[in-house]
């Protein structure tokens, strides 16, 4: 039980700093500083995100049998990952954030939820491999948010992803591979879209893009 003993300690000395961020942003809200605010939101985000990969390993040293599995079920309940195929064949696959998270651990946190949401969908699937296609990026951001359209796309959580994707669905993500393209939209709710689609095909995504719904295409389980 050392290491869960460790781990809480770990955890308990994350709370504190959490209640005390809590209590700055709070301050600093009350007293109408927005930037800084903003800058301590920050800090606070940071830390519940470490905090959540601490907890998500603790039932798995308490060596408790299925306890990883019984904990990537729950993950899946929280943050419903959408995969699967479009009409047109093409694979799709929809996080409910917006990339990059811009925090500390948050390549942990995505590769945490996303490759079980990805090993699951293809466990009883044959695999599939595109070759010389695009692997596309389409950020949605909240309408009412304009300043989230702006995106860094080079950055270790859209690398993490891609690496994820290729892994099931291309032979790699390298440039002899694939292209990559990014765009951003305003929608209800904020996601990351990822398509992959055949280079041939891909002015037809581009045509198809700006009449997408705005819940997303329908996706099915079968290319």
């Amino acid at each position: 039980m050392t290491k869960f003993l460790d781990t809480l300690d770990k955890i308990g000395r994350l709370d504190k700093k959490l209640q005390e961020q809590l209590a700055s942003v709070q301050w600093f809200c009350e007293n109408g500083s927005i930037y800084e605010v903003y800058l301590h939101s920050l800090n606070l985000e940071e830390t519940v995100e470490r905090l959540v990969l601490l907890t998500r390993v603790l039932p798995a040293y308490t060596g408790v049998r299925n306890a990883k599995l019984e904990v990537e079920h729950r993950i899946k309940d929280c943050i419903p990952v959408e995969i699967g195929f479009t009409e047109e064949r093409w694979f799709c696959l929809r996080i409910p954030a917006l990339l990059p998270k811009k925090a500390g651990g948050s390549a942990d946190y995505i590769r945490s939820f996303l490759y079980p949401a990805m090993r699951a969908f293809f466990e009883k699937r044959p695999p599939v491999r595109y070759q010389d296609c695009v692997l596309i990026y389409r950020h949605v951001y909240d309408r009412a948010r304009p300043e989230r359209k702006m995106r860094d796309h080079d950055n270790i959580e859209i690398n993490m992803v891609s690496d994820i994707v290729a892994m099931y669905v291309m032979p790699d993500d390298s440039p002899a591979v694939c292209s990559h393209y990014y765009c951003s939209t305003a929608g209800q709710e904020e996601r990351t879209e990822v398509y992959v689609v055949p280079k041939k095909e891909f002015p037809i995504w581009l045509a198809m893009e700006n009449t997408m719904p705005d819940e997303g295409v329908e996706l099915y389980e079968k290319r």
